[in-house]
């Protein structure tokens, strides 16, 4: 998938992203040809289910995989807006994760807020600690002055009292204020790019709204760019300017989230709307599902990855390598449907 790209107005393009994992001397692709660009100072949405590869994508940009990971790309180009100038990052010729160029991008560039904040704070550090780290590291504030930008970060953040609650510890404090505090991490050297892993799993429906209006507030305010890792298609709804849906490692459709919502193409982003639980089910009537299960990305050998799953499956799905097709302005989806509708990118 190829588009035109504005280094102005692009701040992250992804072209061609692979990654496996070798484990038992076999080496898995998980993530496969993958490709989308983020606009500056709006939201793409990736979106699919549990182990669609969404996850594995970020943290193969971010280079937070561990050492069995293999990630292979023709670009991964990091757009710093720097004194009035755009400085261009090529991330794919790092090879190292620990790489100096790259700990110098995460935080001031680009950060990341972790699905599961019960994981992401070390229960024996401060919080206010925790979030004054990647301040310290970057800037070389002193502890003093670090203390005052957290404490001027948490009343932003709407962490009540911040002056007690910034030396209390992870375990002091509940799900939402914790997910607080792993943004604040991800905000406090102002970072350009902000990926956002599921960041209200595990939270209650008021505690998520609190969360999410918080992020768009950040987007308002400050122009930050967010990738949003979802399998809620409600927060896509109310969140996206343009939606990435995965499966099993592949971008399947892309699009502004209008021409993903109103012009839906793909058969799997049908199903996956489809799925979505609404209000006011008549007596007796079932909550659709998508049929049949997720495969083992190891037993793959070809074609469309969503054939045994799909109802408009064709021979030739199963036997030849699928392309993306463009069947309107940024509107692409991976489907041999839509091969006479589209232009092959």
């Amino acid at each position: 998938m190829t588009m035109t790209m504005d280094t102005k107005e692009i701040i992250l393009d992804v072209k061609n992203l692979n990654t496996s994992f070798v484990s038992d001397g076999k080496e898995v692709r998980i993530v496969k040809d993958v490709s989308f660009q983020v606009k500056r100072a709006k939201t793409l949405a990736v979106v699919g289910e549990s182990g669609c590869g969404k996850s594995v994508t970020m943290n193969s940009v971010m280079r937070f995989l561990g050492k069995n990971s293999r990630i292979k790309a023709d670009n991964i180009q990091f757009n710093e807006w720097k004194d009035g100038a755009v400085v261009e990052h090529h991330l794919e010729k790092i090879e190292n994760n620990n790489d100096i160029k790259l700990r110098k991008l995460r935080g001031p560039g680009m950060s990341m807020v972790f699905q599961d904040p019960m994981s992401s704070l070390n229960p024996v550090y401060k919080v206010g600690d925790q979030v004054a780290e990647g301040l310290r590291e970057h800037t070389g504030m002193s502890k003093a002055e670090a203390r005052t930008k957290v404490l001027e970060l948490f009343k932003q953040l709407g962490i009540p009292d911040p002056e007690s609650r910034i030396d209390n510890y992870p375990h002091q404090f509940s799900g939402g204020m914790k997910q607080r505090v792993v943004i604040a991490i991800a905000m406090i050297c102002n970072p350009d790019l902000i990926i956002c892993d599921e960041p209200t799993t595990a939270l209650d429906v008021t505690i998520q709204a609190q969360i999410m209006d918080l992020l768009k507030k950040l987007q308002l305010v400050f122009g930050k760019s967010i990738i949003l890792i979802t399998h809620n298609m409600g927060l896509v709804a109310e969140m996206a300017d343009e939606v990435c849906v995965m499966y099993m490692g592949r971008v399947v459709e892309f699009g502004s989230r209008k021409a993903i919502f109103d012009e839906t193409m793909h058969p799997y982003t049908k199903a996956l709307l489809r799925s979505v639980p609404v209000l006011g089910l008549a007596d007796g009537q079932k909550l659709e599902t998508i049929p049949g299960i997720t495969p083992n990305p190891a037993d793959l050998k070809g074609g469309c990855e969503f054939a045994d799953r799909c109802t408009h499956c064709m021979e030739a799905c199963r036997k030849q390598e699928i392309p993306s097709f463009e069947v309107s302005e940024g509107h692409m989806v991976r489907c041999l449907l839509f091969e006479k509708k589209g232009r092959a990118v």
